[in-house]
């Protein structure tokens, strides 16, 4: 007697699943020669396209804990890629800055996300994706509405 795992495996959501893991796996394989993680990468994505940011926010606008953050911030750091400083207006807080050395080096890096995405979409019909991004859009949309 079947027990359903054949069509969960098969689901819309077991293949969004299966594209996020294997996309962020490329995205960890393109960045590894320059010893940066794909979080890294996008802390310093966040500074050379927004500039000085808040680590409070970064770590929203990340969606990553706090702790997580905070080891990937040293990280940067000890790498002198990023500095930390003390909020002018509140000394508690802490702004990120892109160093010069993390500028050049920014520049040698590929972009991880167009290199995934070109890798997976190459060929596939706009309108093809455009209906996948509407149907993965309206789920996510309902999914949070039903959380609260």
């Amino acid at each position: 007697m079947p027990d359903g795992s054949e069509e969960r495996n098969d689901s819309v959501g077991a293949w969004a699943k299966k594209y996020y893991l294997t996309s962020r796996a490329l995205t960890e394989a393109t960045l590894r020669p320059w010893g940066i993680g794909r979080t890294q990468w996008l802390v310093l994505w966040q500074l050379v396209h927004e500039g000085p940011t808040p680590q409070r926010e970064m770590g929203r606008l990340l969606e990553v804990e706090r702790a997580t953050l905070s080891g990937i911030v040293s990280t940067l750091v000890r790498k002198r890629l990023v500095t930390q400083e003390a909020d002018p207006r509140d000394q508690r807080q802490r702004i990120l800055r892109i160093t010069d050395v993390g500028k050049q080096l920014w520049d040698e890096l590929p972009d991880p996300l167009a290199v995934a995405a070109e890798v997976a979409f190459s060929g596939i019909d706009s309108a093809d994706l455009a209906t996948a991004r509407r149907v993965l859009q309206d789920a996510t949309r309902r999914l949070n509405e039903h959380i609260g």
